[in-house]
């Protein structure tokens, strides 16, 4: 049987043209079920049929207060947790949200090519990729660095793109568990590009099969 995960792109400020072509890609996904949402209300109901909920740049304030109760216990409980690119502009006034995330957004520059450094190659998101592998982003930064409360997989390499505002310290994908769950973030995938892309096709798939691998394998036990 195959996993199921809820997909929720709902946005309440910025909305990303590549927003469509992300679905289409995590439905693209062997081994999954995709329930899509911009429906609030379906994460105020239980969530522990799915193997993860993945929030797919949303933006802005996207749950309820009994959608952000349900998310959080589901979490706590063993559920899986992935945010990709604008998820990391989302939910600013619930504080668990940014602790659940690892880091909140501040500013990114011009979309343009760059560098990323792979710090963790014993993951399933990066043990494909190079050790520098070069890509086309916006290059987030963040309002503090995650880096000693979570697993830093991938960082940036400020000096191969114009506008970087971290410094050396720039972590961009990173997981961590979050009371019996798993949190993977990636601060790529801005563009539709980006979804046609095998290595990060590769990346993401890799967060997700490791945020859901807890649940998934309970699912089918």
């Amino acid at each position: 049987m195959a996993s199921r995960l809820l997909v929720h792109t709902r946005t309440s400020d910025y909305r990303h043209d590549s927003i469509p072509d992300a679905v289409a890609a995590v439905r693209g996904l062997a081994g999954f079920e995709v329930d899509h949402t911009e429906d609030p209300a379906a994460l105020e109901v239980p969530l522990d049929g799915y193997a993860a909920v993945v929030f797919l740049s949303t933006s802005g304030e996207v749950l309820t207060p009994p959608g952000r109760a349900r998310l959080a216990a589901y979490v706590e409980a063993g559920g899986g947790f992935v945010g990709v690119h604008a998820a990391a502009c989302t939910e600013y006034g619930w504080p668990y949200y940014g602790e659940l995330l690892g880091a909140r957004f501040a500013r990114h520059p011009a979309y343009q090519p760059g560098r990323a450094f792979v710090e963790d190659r014993d993951h399933p998101a990066t043990r494909h990729l190079p050790a520098v592998w070069d890509f086309t982003d916006e290059w987030y930064d963040f309002l503090t660095s995650p880096r000693g409360s979570v697993r830093v997989l991938l960082s940036a390499d400020e000096s191969s793109y114009e506008g970087g505002g971290m410094g050396a310290d720039h972590p961009l994908a990173w997981c961590h568990e979050r009371g019996a769950g798993r949190v993977f973030y990636t601060a790529l995938g801005h563009a539709r590009e980006a979804y046609r892309d095998p290595g990060f096709l590769a990346h993401l798939r890799g967060g997700i099969d490791w945020a859901a691998g807890r649940r998934a394998r309970e699912d089918s036990a």
